[in-house]
């Protein structure tokens, strides 16, 4: 399937899901417009799923308020089946969701680690990169390649999220928190508060750590 007819598609079903509607209230009938498939065929049953249980809905609760059965509801959730457009209305009203969002791209990031651009966490020895998009609002997620001892400080330090997981992908690690020191070795992951008051030292090796922050500490324009 193109861009563009699916583009057409994003543009024509609002518009034919009114019709339904309108013809519905009025007593009308209309024929079902099916959607055959195609080898590129839209993948909609993830959404339809993801949006039920972000409800809490079971399929029998679903099927209950669509008239639809469990089975068949069941089916379009793993894309066995592609449902007609009335089908399909009843589906988004029930779960309050447009029928356009099943047809929007997913926003996708790629940004390659040597391309990255560099920040500055206010650590020493440290070469600090953020991973994720400056516009995420969500998560942060930052890379640090520290030579050896390099520090986050000798002062502890907060940090404005609620949420801080340190995870050591290589090296040796100390973090330090008020009354205790937490080591870590290569694998090892340590969740906090970001409002804990902390710093951290790498040892001998050097570290190559991985931090996320969430929501993210700051956001702006990429």
């Amino acid at each position: 399937m193109t861009v563009n007819f699916r583009l057409f598609l994003v543009n024509l079903l609002p518009l034919y899901a009114t019709f339904v509607i309108a013809v519905n209230y009025f007593g009308a009938t209309v024929r079902a417009l099916n959607l055959t498939s195609s080898p590129s065929e839209i993948r909609i049953g993830a959404k339809l799923r993801s949006s039920r249980l972000a409800q809490n809905l079971t399929l029998e609760q679903l099927a209950k308020s669509t008239e639809l059965t469990k089975g068949f509801i069941s089916r379009i959730e793993r894309d066995e089946t592609m449902p007609s457009v009335p089908t399909l209305v009843q589906l988004c009203q029930a779960l309050s969701l447009p029928i356009g969002a099943l047809f929007e791209e997913p926003e996708i990031h790629h940004i390659p680690l040597e391309t990255a651009p560099r920040i500055n966490m206010g650590g020493t020895g440290a070469d600090e990169r953020l991973l994720t998009p400056r516009s995420a609002e969500l998560v942060q997620v930052l890379r640090s390649t520290v030579e050896p001892h390099g520090t986050g400080g000798t002062e502890l330090y907060t940090v404005n999220c609620d949420v801080e997981s340190v995870h050591l992908i290589s090296g040796d690690l100390t973090l330090r928190f008020a009354n205790r020191e937490i080591d870590l070795a290569a694998g090892d992951t340590t969740t906090f508060p970001g409002s804990t008051p902390h710093t951290w030292v790498a040892g001998a090796a050097g570290a190559e750590i991985m931090w996320i922050l969430a929501p993210a500490a700051w956001s702006g324009a990429a």
